[in-house]
């Protein structure tokens, strides 16, 4: 599974229209409680601005000048959609050219309440991972969802989820079918957020995106927290130096060292090669003073049929403001 997921647009869709139904309260208990289909999100939409008044004196033109600002900023996000203990809104950056393409960089920004968590593209032991729907887009040809380094806290439940405290920014790549023509992100996204009881929540968010928004300094300081793609044993502060399949006991296990600097924290997540997958989180079993960590984890909640050998497995270190992600085929 890859953290920058491509979502194609189909060619034929049209916007779909959100329902107004309430989300009850509910409890997510046991291990991988998933829900199938794509995982992450995003978002944008555009705001109104005030008419001046014929007659105008320099003082007061500069008076309305001031005020007509936040309204200008306001066609750089769409409106907050407001749930009970969380919002949600897509942000818009700028038109990045290369030799290869235009896209434009796009976001969707998460704020929860103190106290509560949303969910990483791999939820954990147990929580709902986001899930979004573009179709409703206008001159979008894809999405990528870049996700943000996560970490791990406890689900309640004797286990741990991977998620997001407080306020999180997914960043945004989007690909114009036609880069000369303005281009509209319409979003569908249904998430979770949790504090002792887990709440579904959903958000139905659009944004026309111009090039030339104001979210681009959130959006390039938020994507220097997505983990940068390594090898396997790659890196100089932070690598994953080895994985090993070990037999024995009802499940085999998995054996993996990290090398960091001696004394940071360090902590490590896996994921199988489709969501379908439910790997067990990996737990520390131990460092050297060179600055090695062990990790381990069973494996189990793979999916009927599925085979371990030679299966890729995508591993994302985390070591304070530094994260790296490697895949490697199990041997």
């Amino acid at each position: 599974m890859l953290p920058a997921k491509v979502h194609d647009i189909p060619s034929a869709a049209a916007p779909q229209a959100r329902g107004d139904g309430g989300a009850a309260p509910c409890q997510f208990v046991g291990s991988h409680d998933h829900v199938s289909g794509v995982r992450a999100s995003f978002a944008l939409d555009t705001g109104m601005l005030g008419v001046a008044p014929p007659r105008l004196t320099f003082v007061t033109a500069g008076l309305i000048g001031l005020c007509a600002a936040p309204a200008a900023q306001a066609q750089d996000a769409s409106a907050w959609d407001v749930e009970t203990h969380a919002a949600t809104r897509l942000i818009a950056g700028a038109l990045i050219k290369s030799a290869d393409a235009a896209w434009l960089r796009a976001g969707v920004e998460i704020r929860l309440d103190p106290g509560w968590k949303t969910y990483w593209r791999e939820p954990g032991d147990s929580g709902v991972p986001p899930t979004l729907d573009f179709s409703g887009s206008e001159n979008v040809k894809s999405v990528t969802v870049l996700w943000p380094a996560p970490e791990r806290f406890p689900d309640g439940a004797g286990g741990h989820s991977i998620g997001y405290l407080t306020h999180v920014i997914l960043p945004l790549r989007v690909l114009p079918k036609d880069a000369a023509s303005p281009s509209s992100v319409h979003l569908k996204l249904a998430y979770a957020i949790c504090a002792n009881l887990c709440v579904p929540a959903e958000a139905d968010l659009k944004l026309a995106l111009t090039g030339d928004g104001a979210g681009e300094s959130a959006l390039v300081r938020e994507e220097l927290h997505v983990p940068r793609r390594v090898a396997l044993g790659a890196g100089k502060d932070l690598v994953v130096r080895s994985v090993h399949r070990v037999p024995g006991g009802e499940h085999e296990r998995v054996e993996v060292e990290v090398a960091a600097p001696p004394g940071a924290p360090v902590d490590l997540f896996v994921e199988g090669p489709t969501p379908d997958w439910a790997l067990p989180l990996p737990e520390p079993s131990g460092s050297d003073e060179a600055g090695t960590r062990h990790f381990t984890f069973q494996l189990e909640g793979m999916p009927p049929g599925a085979h371990a050998e030679g299966a890729m497995l995508t591993f994302t270190a985390v070591s304070g403001d530094d994260a790296i992600e490697a895949a490697t085929h199990l041997d």
